[in-house]
C-alpha cells in the first residue's frame, strides 16, 4: 500500500511539472511553453547582439569604404584622360567592395554560416541572375571592353548599324550618338561591339572627292589643271596633302574627271569644303569657256521598220529639195520680170 501511494504522488507530480496531457480532438494552449519559447528567443538575441551590433558596424564601415575606393578609381582613370572608363569601373569596384562587405557582415552575425556557404548560394543565384539578365549582361561587358580597347572615344563621329552621329557617352548598358540632324539614338553596346563600325574622326584628315564631266572637244589638259589650281585655292583644303585630278571614266556624252582632295574629318569641314569645290570649280569651268556637257538622248521613230523609216527619211529630202527648186524658180521668174 506505501508503495503504490507514492508511485501515485510521483505521477501527480510529473503531471504538475510537465504540464497537462494533451487531448485527442481539443486544441492545446499552454502559456507557459509559449513564454519559454519567447525567453529563449530573448536570450539567442541577447547572446548574438554584440555580433549583430559588430556586423552593422562593418557594414556602415564598408559603405564609406567601398564610396572611397570607387572615387578613387574614378579620379585616377579621369587624370589619365579615361573619364567615361572611369566612372564605369569606379562604380564597379564600389559594388564589389560591398557586395564583400555584406558577406562579412552576414558571418558575422551568424557564426554558423560559413564563407563557403555564401559563395555555393552566391554561385547558384548568380547563375541564375545570368538567365535572367542574359541581355543585360552581355551589354554591360560588351561597354567594358569598349571603353577598354577605346575603338572610339567620345566626340567621335561615326557610323554603326546604319546610323551616323557624334558620341555622345558610353553607358553600361548602350552607347548614345546624335546624328547631325539633332537626333539621339541609343544603341546597345552588345551591337556596336558585335558589328562593324565606322569611325570617320580616327584620323586627322579625310578625302572626298568629286566627278566632273568635260565634253570631248575640250582641252581636257588644260581643265583638270584649272581645277585642280581652283581646288588648291579653296579655303579648308589641306595643303600637308596633295590635290588630285585623275581622267576616270568615257561616258557617252563627256570625258569624266575625278578630282580628290583632304580636308578636316569633322562632318562640318567636310560638307562646307564640298559646297565650295562644287560653286568654285563650276564658276572657274565657265570663265575658262569649257563646256560641261549634259546628257544626250537619241530618239529612234519608226524603229520597228528600218526600211519604212528610211524610206520617210528620203521622202522628207525629196520634199525639202523640191521646195528648195520651186522658191529658186520663182525668184529666177521674179528677177527676169524685173
Amino acid at each position: 500500500m506505501i508503495i503504490n501511494k507514492l508511485l501515485i504522488n510521483l505521477l501527480i507530480l510529473q503531471e504538475d511539472v510537465t504540464g497537462p496531457k494533451d487531448k485527442e480532438g481539443e486544441i492545446d494552449i499552454n502559456p507557459t511553453s509559449i513564454i519559454e519559447k519567447l525567453d529563449k528567443w530573448l536570450d539567442s538575441f541577447i547572446k548574438a547582439l554584440p555580433n549583430i551590433l559588430i556586423g552593422i558596424a562593418i557594414l556602415i564601415a564598408f559603405v564609406f569604404i567601398s564610396r572611397w575606393v570607387g572615387n578613387l578609381v574614378k579620379k585616377m582613370l579621369k587624370n589619365k584622360g579615361r573619364k567615361n572608363f572611369g566612372d564605369l569601373l569606379g562604380s564597379f569596384t564600389r559594388y564589389l567592395v560591398m557586395i564583400g562587405g555584406i558577406a562579412l557582415a552576414l558571418t558575422i552575425m551568424a557564426p554558423n554560416l560559413s564563407p563557403a556557404d555564401l559563395i555555393a548560394g552566391m554561385g547558384v543565384s548568380s547563375v541564375a541572375i545570368g538567365f535572367a539578365f542574359q541581355d543585360i549582361l552581355q551589354n554591360w561587358l560588351a561597354g567594358i571592353l569598349i571603353l577598354l580597347r577605346q575603338p572610339f572615344e567620345i566626340g567621335d563621329q561615326i557610323i554603326v548599324n546604319n546610323y551616323e552621329g557624334t558620341v555622345e557617352k558610353i553607358k553600361t548598358r548602350a552607347t548614345i550618338i546624335t546624328t547631325y540632324d539633332g537626333k539621339r539614338v541609343v544603341i546597345p553596346n552588345n551591337t556596336v561591339y558585335n558589328t562593324s563600325v565606322v569611325v570617320k574622326t580616327a584620323h586627322e584628315f579625310i578625302r572626298s572627292q568629286y566627278d566632273i564631266g568635260l565634253g570631248y572637244d575640250e582641252n581636257y589638259l588644260e581643265a583638270m589643271k584649272i581645277l585642280k589650281e581652283t581646288v588648291q585655292k579653296i579655303d579648308g583644303v589641306t595643303s600637308e596633302k596633295p590635290v588630285e585630278t585623275l581622267v576616270w571614266d568615257q561616258a557617252d556624252s563627256w570625258l569624266t574627271i575625278r578630282v580628290r582632295w583632304w580636308t578636316k574629318s569633322d562632318r562640318a569641314s567636310v560638307v562646307h569644303v564640298w559646297s565650295d569645290v562644287i560653286h568654285d570649280t563650276q564658276q572657274a569651268m565657265n570663265e575658262a569657256g569649257i563646256d560641261l556637257p549634259f546628257p544626250t538622248q537619241v530618239e529612234v521613230h519608226n524603229a520597228h521598220d528600218l526600211k519604212e523609216a528610211r524610206d520617210d527619211k528620203e521622202r522628207e529630202i525629196n520634199i525639202h529639195k523640191e521646195t528648195k527648186s520651186k522658191k529658186a524658180s520663182e525668184n529666177n521668174k521674179n528677177e527676169g520680170e524685173e
